[in-house]
């Protein structure tokens, strides 16, 4: 893996999580907005928007970076609309970071022809 696709890789794994954290935050605003006077839903909206647009963006350069299967590639972007998807898709993506890691050392010391 050069390192342009290992950095499109770790910004999509970075934004993944506080874009999780919006959409948790925005639900809870709705919610409080419904039920109290308290109204926070247009900052957290726009929060929100901006760290999801971010994600799309960094998830379509990895794919294109990756070359990843469509089905691959499918997944990534479905967690993105799910309320708690981002927290999967930071640790899928750290897994995978880190046996790609493991996997290179193991070439360079020459233990796998891979």
């Amino acid at each position: 893996m050069d390192l342009k696709t290992a950095t499109a890789l770790r910004r999509l794994r970075l934004v993944s999580a506080p874009e999780a954290v919006s959409f948790l935050l925005l639900l809870v605003c709705s919610v409080l907005k419904r039920t109290t006077d308290f109204n926070a839903v247009p900052v957290m909206g726009m929060v929100h928007g901006v760290l999801f647009i971010l994600y799309v963006v960094f998830w379509a350069d990895a794919w294109n970076r990756t070359k990843w299967p469509l089905k691959t590639a499918a997944f990534y972007l479905v967690l993105s609309v799910l309320p708690t998807g981002g927290f999967f898709a930071e640790r899928k993506l750290k897994r995978a970071a880190e046996d790609e890691v493991i996997a290179s050392r193991a070439r360079q010391e020459g233990v796998v022809n891979a």
